[in-house]
C-alpha cells in the first residue's frame, strides 16, 4: 500500500461563516455540492458518488470554524479537514482543504476539489 501525501487547499468563497458551516457540516447541503448524496446517523455519514457508498466518521467540529471526517476503510492517519479562515484585517473568507491521497492522485484529487467548491460557490451563488 503506497503511502498517502498531506495536501492543503485554499478557496477563498463569497460568504459567511455561519452560512458556510451549514454545507460542510449537514447531510442535506453536503448532498447539493460534495456528494451526488449524503445520509448521516450519527456521527457517521454515507457519501455516494455514481452509486458507490463512502462512509466517514464525524472526528470533530466547531461552530461555523471546521468539520473534520475520516474515511471509515481509510488509513488510520488519513483524513479530510473543511476549515472556514476569516482574514481578521479585510474580513475576507477562505475555505481550507486538508486531504490525503496517493502520490500519483494529488493532482487529480485537487481538480476533484476545485470541481466541487465551485459546486458550492454555485449553490452559494458566490463568485
Amino acid at each position: 500500500m503506497s503511502e498517502k501525501i498531506k495536501y492543503e487547499l485554499e478557496f477563498p468563497i463569497q460568504a459567511s461563516p455561519n452560512m458556510l458551516y451549514q454545507y460542510i457540516t449537514s447531510a442535506s447541503s453536503l448532498s447539493e455540492w460534495f456528494a451526488d448524496d449524503v445520509n448521516s446517523r450519527g456521527k457517521v455519514f454515507s457519501f455516494f458518488w455514481d452509486g458507490v457508498e463512502e462512509k466517514a466518521d464525524l472526528v470533530s467540529t466547531k461552530n461555523n470554524q471546521f468539520v473534520k471526517f475520516k474515511w471509515l476503510d481509510g488509513d488510520d492517519d488519513c483524513y479530510f479537514e473543511i476549515r472556514i479562515a476569516v482574514d481578521e484585517l479585510t474580513k475576507d473568507v477562505s475555505l481550507m482543504i486538508t486531504d490525503f491521497s496517493d502520490e500519483d492522485e494529488v493532482e487529480e484529487s485537487k481538480m476533484l476539489w476545485e470541481s466541487q467548491i465551485a459546486d458550492l460557490k454555485q449553490v452559494l451563488g458566490s463568485s
